[in-house]
């Protein structure tokens, strides 16, 4: 199924694959909303050549990735990979009723702390 959304002034078609929840759709199309005022050339679902393909993403000029966004679920092992060999400026996790406090606490223990100085890795939630 297709989505089409109107996101800061721009024309975004999402589609949904075969067991893709709406809600990550819509994770999809909060996240660049909220980012693409801040990354211009932010992009979704782009292959970037790597083990992950980003829900959300924006290159530097030196392509690494100045803005990484990954929406619903994923697992501490691809945060902590994406953290340590994707060479990721900034890493935002989008979730939806998820409790903050212990996501943030299982990172701190589970990722070493030189990939994930302050201000790398922020975590957004939805209440619905």
């Amino acid at each position: 199924m297709v989505y089409n959304f109107e996101l800061a002034n721009k024309h975004v078609r999402l589609w949904q694959c075969s067991g893709e929840s709406y809600e990550h759709i819509l994770m999809k199309a909060l996240g660049f909303a909220m980012f693409v005022g801040e990354f211009p050339n932010l992009e979704i679902e782009s292959r970037v050549g790597l083990r992950y393909k980003p829900d959300l993403v924006a290159r530097s000029q030196d392509e690494t990735f100045s803005f990484w966004g990954e929406c619903g679920m994923n697992s501490l092992r691809k945060t902590a990979w994406l953290l340590k060999h994707a060479k990721v400026e900034r890493l935002t996790l989008f979730k939806i009723g998820h409790d903050i406090a212990q996501l943030a606490e299982q990172l701190r223990y589970e990722i070493d702390p030189r990939y994930r100085p302050h201000g790398k890795v922020s975590i957004l939630t939805l209440s619905i």
